[in-house]
């Protein structure tokens, strides 16, 4: 009996100690966030995870933090032209309509793409967008990355990982950093973007069409 259990014992050590590891490598999280987070993945938006996309939405989860409404727009889209819905979440020439701020007013759209962060269902959304050319944004542009976790996968690492895996792709893109910002209560944010080595750089007030509140902004170097 003894003889039989070492090997399972063995590799159990195996997994723990490697656990351990990615522990100190990615900004102290918990051995128990680190191994679940291993099952998420990141996925192009396409037709086999429209389903579940959709189902989030009409749970009340909106793609943009700070305009709820884009929930319900999103399902009008969806439900008048699914392929099309489907196409325009990578739009790396900027071809799509403008983007609605969240004061209603409109500005012109960057080039840039979604992925969707999946477990076997749908669990948040991570985009990626920038201004050919330069590392600069527009002011009404928030940062390079957004994301956004659905509320019944928060708490298990999941946007830590989803920014972890998303930079593999942006390195390529030329860029010397990448900016993200968040709002100065938000804890979670802060240390989903410390985690992947961001730095505070700024705090800065946002513009009207966002509420003017005092934000922070971080960057990411890409060397």
């Amino acid at each position: 009996m003894v003889t039989i259990w070492l090997p399972i014992i063995r590799c159990f050590r195996i997994a723990v100690n490697q656990a351990r590891l990615h522990f100190r490598q990615h900004g102290g999280r918990g051995i128990g966030t680190v191994l679940r987070n291993h099952t998420m993945q990141l996925v192009w938006p396409a037709q086999q995870y429209l389903t579940s996309y959709v189902h989030a939405l009409q749970q009340g989860w909106s793609p943009d933090n700070m305009r709820p409404a884009a929930a319900q727009d999103q399902l009008q889209e969806i439900a008048r032209d699914a392929a099309g819905f489907l196409a325009r979440q990578i739009d790396r020439d900027a071809k799509g309509p403008p983007v609605i701020l969240p004061d209603g007013s409109t500005a012109k759209r960057l080039p840039g793409y979604h992925k969707w962060m999946w477990d076997g269902e749908f669990c948040g959304s991570i985009g990626f967008r920038w201004q050919p050319g330069t590392n600069e944004l527009p002011p009404y542009c928030l940062g390079h990355i957004g994301f956004s976790v659905v509320p019944w996968k928060r708490g298990r690492g999941y946007a830590t990982r989803a920014l972890e895996l998303l930079l593999v792709d942006v390195r390529q893109e030329g860029l010397d950093y990448v900016e993200l910002t968040t709002n100065l209560d938000n804890v979670a944010s802060q240390r989903v973007i410390t985690a992947n080595g961001g730095q505070l750089v700024q705090t800065f007030t946002k513009m009207a069409a966002y509420g003017g509140s005092d934000s922070l902004r971080y960057r990411i170097y890409m060397t």
